[in-house]
Order: C-alpha cells, then sequence, then structure tokens
C-alpha cells in the first residue's frame, strides 16, 4: 500500500552578511541551488538504550536539514504517550510533503520506507520487492519537482540473505528500466537510495546496481555506536553531480538510532544549466567525498497539510 501525505510550500529565509565588495561572478552550475539529500534508517525510533524516542529523530533531521529524506523502518504502534504513527509524526514535525509505504505488518505494529520532501510529489507509488519464503520488503517509487526538472528518487530497504537482495535488485533495475508511464514525465535525473544491507563490498546487488547507475556513494553507518559496516548507499544517474557525501556523526545520531545517516548535497553540471529545455545525461558523473558535515542556513518548512 502507497499514500502521500503533501504538505504546505516551503518558507524562505533570507541570510545578510556586513560585505560590501561586488559578488564575484559565477558560473551557471554554481549558481544553481544544491539539493540536500539524505539516507537514514531509523529502526522505528527507538535508539540504541532501547528507548522508543520519535523526538531524537526528529531532532536528527532537523540538525541535517534534508530537502528530500529517505527513511528506512518507519512505524506505527500501540503507544501511549508518544506518538504511534511515525510518518504522521515527522511529517508534522518536520513540515516536509511525507511519500509512505507500509510493508511489514503484524498485530502490533506495521513499518517501511518514507521520503520527506521540501520540494512538490508530481507520482508516487509502491514497487513491492517481496520473495517468498522472507519477510516483506518494498520500494517507494517516487517523481519530485526541482524547478522544471523531474527528480526521480526510489526510497528501499533490501532483505538480509544474498539472493534476496539479488532479486530484488534485479526488479528495481528492471523498473528503472520500463517505458515511463502515459502520465508520467521523464526524469531528468535518478537517486536510488536506502538501507542496501550489503556488507560485502561491491558484489551480490551492489554489482546490479554498479552496472546501471555507476558506483555509489556510501560509509560506513552501522552499528552507529562503531560503525564498521556500509549499508546505507546512494546512487545517482543522470547529469545531477553527487557532492559533499559523508556519514553524519554526532552523540545524538549515534543514540536514537542503529544506523548513522548517510547526507549529501545534489547539483547540476554545466552542460544541463546550459541546455534547459531538454537535459541529457552528462558523459562522466563526479563525486566528492567530505567529512565533516558542513553546516548551513537552509529554508524550512511551515506545518503540513496531510491528504490521506
Amino acid at each position: 500500500m502507497l499514500e502521500t501525505v503533501l504538505g504546505a510550500p516551503t518558507g524562505a529565509s533570507v541570510v545578510t552578511d556586513n560585505h560590501t565588495a561586488a559578488p564575484p561572478v559565477l558560473s551557471a552550475a554554481a549558481q544553481a541551488p544544491a539539493v540536500r539529500i539524505v539516507t537514514y534508517n531509523i529502526h522505528t525510533c527507538v535508539g540504541v538504550d532501547r528507548r522508543y524516542d520519535p523526538d531524537r529523530i526528529v531532532e536528527v533531521l532537523r540538525e541535517i536539514n534534508a530537502d528530500i529524506a529517505c527513511l528506512q523502518e518507519v512505524g506505527a504502534r500501540r503507544s501511549v504517550g508518544r506518538p504511534a504513527d511515525q510518518w504522521a509524526y515527522l511529517g508534522e514535525a518536520t513540515g516536509c510533503r511525507v511519500i509512505l509505504g507500509a510493508g511489514i505488518r503484524d498485530h502490533r505494529r506495521r513499518f517501511g520506507n518514507a521520503i520527506l520532501s521540501r520540494v512538490p510529489v508530481l507520482f508516487a507509488r509502491s514497487l513491492d520487492l517481496t520473495v517468498a519464503d522472507y519477510e516483506p520488503r518494498s520500494a517507494i517509487d517516487a517523481d519530485l519537482l526541482l524547478g522544471h526538472r523531474v527528480l526521480r528518487v526510489i526510497a528501499t530497504h533490501l532483505g538480509l540473505r544474498v539472493g534476496e537482495r539479488r532479486l530484488q535488485a534485479n526488479r528495481l533495475m528492471t523498473a528503472l528500466s520500463e517505458n515511463p508511464m502515459t502520465h508520467r514525465r521523464k526524469p531528468d535525473a535518478v537517486l536510488l537510495m536506502g538501507d542496501l544491507n550489503e556488507w560485502r563490498g561491491r558484489s551480490g546487488a551492489i554489482r546490479v546496481f554498479d552496472r546501471r547507475l555507476g558506483p555509489s556513494a556510501a560509509g560506513r553507518t552501522f552499528p552507529s555506536w562503531l560503525p564498521v559496516l556500509a549499508l546505507d548507499r546512494i546512487y545517482a544517474d543522470g547529469p545531477a553531480v553527487l557532492r559533499d557525501v559523508c556519514v553524519y556523526r554526532t552523540p545524538l545520531a549515534r543514540l536514537a538510532s542503529d544506523h548513522l545517516p548517510l547526507v549529501g548535497s545534489l547539483s547540476w553540471g554545466e552542460r544541463d544549466l546550459r541546455r534547459r529545455e531538454q537535459p541529457k545525461p552528462a558523459g562522466r558523473r563526479a563525486r566528492l567525498f567530505a567529512d565533516p558535515l558542513a553546516s548551513g542556513n537552509r529554508s524550512s518548512a511551515p506545518g503540513a497539510t496531510r491528504l490521506l
């Protein structure tokens, strides 16, 4: 099942300084605003201290201040005195539009993926990645509007077994290769983000993704208190350039979930900015890995209006 929750448009903030000299002339690529992105397995808001506390996840998300956040293990549970529906709560607390896909259900809870977005949502669907005899898995396949461009975002959480992940990766690549639906615009770029559960380097499911999308951006994100495994990854395909990728390490992030967030920024190459009407994928993709994460003033969104 896939439901969308659309929020109000984002607000804006103005930053001033005391410099009086004329600003330098910037290239088109330098002037284009970057989009801040993050993939984060929030472990149903249960921290490493085994305490259920959605407010800690909200605080981490506010610190990161992403325009697009792909979350895994977002849940709903029976709770007294704490927010039970994490999709609704995270949308309200961050002021973002929410796209949600519930994958696993039992008599006590349900959990799955979510995309929090500060930009308009054009289209969203759920991709079933469930493999027989294993727990249900899914992905969210959404089109987001960035100015005049369409960014296709796939948020996923793959399974725990090697063969399961390979089948799931092949299904995602099949979905990416399909001809666009008549009511769906061809994307200008593609982002695939999530917890891929692949700890064996560039083998298994990673090899499938690398052949289609190129090398991923990754960092050691698990376990959060002593990260040794790069389970969370970001792929970018098309003229969009992925930069400033790093693992977000703060004391609160180490506590709030068993995964650390993987953060980056997405910008557009010179060629695409000069050919705005019909941008084509650039011949090569650049990525810069930086640590620590740079902070800055960004726009924030007001409260969300939910349409279920």
